[in-house]
């Protein structure tokens, strides 16, 4: 049976993942966890903890070969691997996933979007098609989707996001303002509440005025 891993060392994972790219860019060849930890604001001591969940990595004296960590930190998040996304509702939000090029980069492949609306239909993002939505079920059947991006009303997300498991759907990625009931359901969800950040983002800014 594998380790069970902390959500909160799975929350900081990519941020590793990014410092490291930024060091690789930077030309950096080798860096301790102390250097690493002034970086990222995280101890050494967090460092080490987190990176020993998955073997380590590093060499007393030597630090982490930095080239080496940033590769096994993207097996360790799966981006070493190609994964298919569709959007489900292509307005503004969908529409601008879509145009965000860095996905492709990271592996994750966007392949179509999906609306209800006509006069979307045929017509693009980037090369990428925009269906009309009664022809999702036969776009599942006959293309690997892994990933669902749900950029739609909330009163359709959580009918959508069932439908989407039952054509097998696995993974959703949800910006619908609504908690989706999938409980019972083997998928993974990952909701992304825009104006959540935002009101986090309003309480600290009215707590520093007090």
């Amino acid at each position: 049976m594998a380790k069970e891993i902390s959500k909160a060392v799975v929350k900081r994972m990519p941020r590793y993942y990014r410092y490291l790219g930024e060091l690789l860019d930077d030309g950096v060849e080798r860096i301790s966890s102390k250097d690493l930890s002034k970086r990222m604001r995280v101890t050494a001591s967090q460092i080490r903890q987190d990176l020993n969940n998955f073997g380590g990595f590093g060499q007393q004296g030597y630090g982490y070969n930095v080239k080496y960590l940033y590769d096994e930190i993207g097996k360790i998040l799966g981006l070493d691997q190609k994964h298919n996304i569709i959007i489900v509702g292509a307005g503004n939000l969908g529409q601008a996933l879509a145009n965000y090029t860095k996905f492709e980069k990271l592996g994750f492949d966007i392949i179509a979007l999906f609306d209800v609306n006509p006069s979307l239909k045929g017509k693009d993002i980037r090369g990428i098609k925009i269906h009309m939505l009664d022809e999702l079920d036969e776009f599942c059947q006959e293309n690997r989707v892994d990933i669902a991006a749900l950029t739609m009303p909330k009163s359709k997300a959580d009918e959508t996001a069932h439908h989407l498991v039952k054509l097998g759907v696995h993974a959703i990625w949800n910006f619908a303002h609504v908690d989706l009931d999938l409980d019972d359901e083997d998928v993974v969800v990952e909701s992304v509440h825009l104006s959540d950040s935002l009101m986090r983002l309003s309480y600290d800014i009215v707590q520093k005025r007090s």
